[in-house]
């Protein structure tokens, strides 16, 4: 008798393929569609709830006897227009813009040096810094606010889109470097040789060899700390007090909320428009992102 081989059809063939393994409609639908459903419902809901609110007009958002509150009857676009010329919005908007990729910026370049440093240069104690590096992101910025504070104040910037800059990179580093130590530990070490062989340097190697390759796990590094500091609130709440210099979560809060009197048209409106460029960032980035976070998951 011959020995099936690997090539052989009959013992690679599988017969269960994606859907194909639950054999009836039921069972489909239990077990994939239902819970499917359910999942996609409870994600996008917030969003639509924020749509509609921010396009009804004000004596639908609390009159439900006569008015739906899961749709609109005359849509108007009054919020947004209050919201845009009306009030400090898009002055928000800019420095929230402009500290998320400032601090995402310096978060990189310190994860990067860190995380090569840690995976590749193998000094005395890496894994044990590694280590105290995540643990840092695991202290809760509730926590480390206080004691920032009394730097910021001693420095003199409080008040100030620098103190904002300055100070997010202390919760977006420790886990940007988590992050691509994992990564880089999943490129070859015989590109670093072969490199080291032919007389490069340590910084040729990190801008030449790994840099490149490790594109996927940049970009998901780079949307994690840009994501989190387009919503962060503590640090923006406590180190900025002045109107001009605030941020969209911090200024849709405080100045569209006055007393027991809530804006609501106009709060659903700084939401829905303050979510709209992460959302857009995420959907052109995903593919690298969840690559990137199963890769260092893994290692």
């Amino acid at each position: 008798m011959s020995r099936q081989t690997i090539s052989d059809p009959i013992a690679v063939n599988d017969d269960v393929q994606g859907l194909d393994q639950f054999s009836t409609l039921t069972r489909r639908l239990m077990v994939v569609y239902l819970p499917l459903a359910v999942f996609v419902f409870v994600l996008l809901f917030p969003f639509y709830w924020m749509a509609i609110t921010a396009i009804k007009p004000d004596h639908q958002l609390s009159n439900y006897r006569e008015y739906s509150p899961f749709w609109v009857v005359q849509p108007t676009l009054d919020h947004i227009k209050y919201l845009l010329f009306e009030t400090s919005y898009p002055g928000w908007l800019w420095n929230t813009m402009l500290v998320s990729v400032a601090s995402t910026f310096i978060s990189l370049l310190a994860s990067v040096f860190a995380a090569y440093a840690i995976e590749r240069v193998r000094f005395t104690g890496a894994r044990v810094t590694g280590l105290l590096i995540f643990l840092a992101y695991l202290v809760p910025p509730s926590i480390l606010f206080i004691p920032l504070a009394f730097i910021v104040f001693q420095v003199g910037i409080f008040d100030s889109r620098l103190a904002l800059i300055l100070t997010y990179p202390t919760f977006l580093i420790p886990f940007c470097t988590w992050l691509l130590m994992g990564y880089f530990r999943t490129i070859p070490f015989e590109l670093e040789e072969s490199a080291l062989v032919d007389g490069a340097t340590r910084w040729q190697i990190l801008t030449k060899v790994i840099l490149p390759l490790a594109v996927p796990g940049l970009i998901s590094a780079g949307i994690f700390a840009f994501t989190l500091s387009w919503n962060e609130f503590i640090y923006a709440l406590t180190f900025i007090s002045s109107s001009e210099n605030k941020t969209v979560p911090v200024g849709v809060l405080t100045e569209l909320v006055r007393g027991d009197i809530y804006e609501w048209g106009a709060l659903m409106s700084g939401a829905l428009l303050g979510s709209l460029p992460v959302v857009i960032l995420y959907s052109f980035f995903v593919d690298y992102y969840v690559s990137s976070m199963t890769g260092a998951v893994k290692e």
